[in-house]
């Protein structure tokens, strides 16, 4: 086993690594950038290196200092985690050229498998069905539009250097194609430095299932059953199990068969996925299942695969990395039971999930489950990186109790002041149609209004004008606001609840969760975090402002393009300019037919969140 490892990586996955690392003995190495050096993996790794400013491109992404901080410390190994430079073949063959060994797939394998049109064409002739749709090399916007037609909409135009959700649209009108081409070719340009893509027929009912191989140096390779990970919201996975619900065995060994012979076809050796995309509109059934790309590294959701095997995924990587063969052979490997895992976000999914940074001034995480996080209270939440709060990792002996845990878990999240979608995931876990497994990649579109919490429910409010009444000793006549004269009280409680007021009953049989957090009293109900305090009473309902033109920036981000100028006359939903932050892009449209008033920024300028970036006026009749 190699005696030093250097985590080329940060936060969860890399405290997720020296974990193992630190049970096999095995030195550890962190390296950080400016915003991380407050992190917890910083100080839990025996060694650490500062790599340089905040931004990806000039730390984590940055292979001379990566390279040149394990030089400094004399690592061993390095391993790349999850994302950044960890599926980047260049950076695995300095790696190796360095005389330094590299935890993770061949730099062969990596770049066969990581052009999503030459490893489709690879599988096709290793005799792994895949989706029907265009590859060719001919990437000029008629050609494309062209193939789109002829393979019938909707279609999905993917980056072909693409991963982790970026460079992906959905086409559903030829009129579209031509504006969602040109988004899907800046996002992959910004993200991977390569904006070519193909174009995909679109499954109406589509489950995502992928299955977790690993093979080592001696040609064995073995898979550990699949994963299911369907529930998504813009191509990103929100909730992952294993196993998949509805597989049957015999459709589970061909599609697991199929991904062995996948990672055999290019040599694998490490830890992988074979990511399969399936038409579930008639169950799922082996010839409606077709691979759609392979990640050449570890994953986000491997803890559920941890979680139904009893098996160290990261020890695998360490010990096939070392030279040593995989630690169990095919008939060694055994599933028991069934577990999910919940990614927290920084994120708010009420106004269109939209990234939120800022302080984590209160943050509480369930210790009745397996919870991984990079993040601890006082933290701050970047625009620099990926927003990940934590995971939440649950398992049971079969689906409804695995699920009734995450339930519970997720309910018991406290996040404040940055928004997080810990309400979102509490309520998925207690639906009825997830709870029954009707699932696909389009649930959350489709289940979205009934999820996403915009108001407090009736509990809440109840429980919030309870909490305020108890604590108004010092004015008898706020905890009385429903007290009346020569008739029965009235125990209604007049509060406010966010940027609201409302009438709460007060109830001695409530108990609630309540927060003092600098001056404010946060109430957290299912997930939910709510701002609460009794009103001054000079204050009234604020008025929505739902005709107001002025146009504020969702987000602190950088403005990526600007498509109109003042004057200009714009119908409501026309795109009025574009900001990118967390390499997504977020177009902000006209909320009304009108004329462009007034312009206050342009192209490769900075915003921050709440700025007026661009005002609208209705025209004149």
């Amino acid at each position: 086993m190699m005696e030093s490892l250097l985590i080329a990586n940060r936060g969860e996955i890399a405290r997720r690594i020296i974990r193992t690392a630190k049970m096999l003995g095995i030195r550890t190495i962190a390296v950080y950038s400016e915003a991380d050096a407050g992190l917890r993996f910083v100080r839990e790794a025996d060694e650490a290196i500062a790599i340089g400013p905040s931004p990806a491109r000039e730390s984590y992404l940055s292979q001379e200092r990566i390279l040149e901080a394990a030089r400094q410390t004399g690592a061993a190994a390095i391993h790349p985690g999850y994302g950044f430079l960890s599926e980047n073949a260049g950076f695995a063959e300095a790696v190796e050229k360095a005389g330094i060994i590299w935890v993770g797939a061949p730099p062969a394998a990596i770049r066969a498998m990581g052009l999503k049109d030459a490893a489709k064409e690879l599988m096709q002739a290793a005799g792994v069905p895949v989706t029907p749709g265009y590859l060719g090399p001919d990437q000029s916007e008629e050609r494309l539009a062209v193939e789109a037609d002829t393979i019938g909409y909707p279609v999905l135009i993917k980056a072909v250097a693409g991963g982790g959700g970026k460079g992906m649209r959905r086409v559903e009108r030829a009129q579209d194609f031509a504006e969602l081409l040109a988004s899907c070719r800046r996002e992959a340009a910004a993200s991977f430095g390569d904006d070519r893509v193909l174009i995909e027929r679109y499954i109406a009912n589509p489950r995502h299932i992928e299955v977790q191989v690993f093979a080592d140096m001696f040609g064995n390779c073995v898979h550990l059953f699949e994963r299911d990970c369907s529930l998504q919201r813009r191509h990103q996975k929100v909730i992952e199990e294993a196993p998949a619900p509805g597989l049957d065995t015999t459709t589970r060994s061909v599609i697991c068969d199929a991904a062995v012979k996948a990672a055999r076809a290019v040599n694998y050796v490490g830890a992988g996925t074979i990511e399969f995309i399936a038409d579930a509109s008639e169950g799922l059934r082996e010839d409606r299942i077709w691979f759609m790309e392979m990640n050449t590294r570890l994953q986000v959701e491997h803890p559920v695969t941890e979680a139904i095997t009893g098996e160290d995924l990261v020890l695998w990587q360490l010990t096939v990395a070392s030279g040593e063969p995989l630690p169990k052979m095919q008939d060694e490997i055994a599933m028991n039971g069934w577990a999910f895992e919940a990614r927290l976000y920084a994120e708010n999914p009420a106004a269109g999930y939209l990234p939120s940074t800022g302080r984590l001034e209160h943050l509480s995480l369930p210790e009745s489950v397996r919870v991984d996080s990079g993040v601890e209270q006082g933290d701050d939440i970047t625009a620099f990186y990926d927003p990940m709060i934590a995971k939440i990792i649950a398992h049971g002996p079969n689906r409804e109790a695995a699920l009734s845990k995450l339930a519970a878990a997720c309910a018991e999240i406290e996040v404040w002041p940055v928004k997080s979608n810990a309400g979102l995931l509490a309520r998925i876990a207690v639906d009825p149609d997830f709870r029954a497994a009707r699932i696909d990649t389009g649930f959350l579109d489709r289940h979205g209004d009934s999820l996403v919490t915009t108001e407090p429910s009736e509990i809440a409010i109840d429980t919030a004008a309870t909490v305020l009444s108890r604590n108004t000793d010092g004015d008898p006549w706020s905890a009385l606001a429903g007290f009346r004269i020569a008739g029965a009280d009235d125990k209604r409680v007049r509060i406010r609840i966010g940027d609201h007021l409302h009438w709460g009953q007060s109830r001695p049989d409530l108990e609630a969760k309540t927060v003092m957090i600098g001056e404010t009293t946060v109430l957290f109900d299912a997930g939910n975090a709510w701002p609460i305090r009794l009103p001054v009473s000079s204050e009234v309902e604020a008025s929505q402002g739902a005709g107001d033109g002025a146009i504020l920036s969702p987000m602190p981000g950088l403005v990526i393009s600007v498509d109109v100028a003042e004057g200009d006359r714009v119908a409501k939903g026309d795109r009025l300019l574009t900001v990118e932050a967390m390499k997504m892009e977020h177009s902000l449209r006209a909320p009304f037919d009108g004329i462009v008033e007034k312009l206050q920024v342009s192209s490769g300028i900075r915003v921050s969140e709440n700025q007026l970036v661009v005002s609208v006026v209705k025209e004149q009749d």
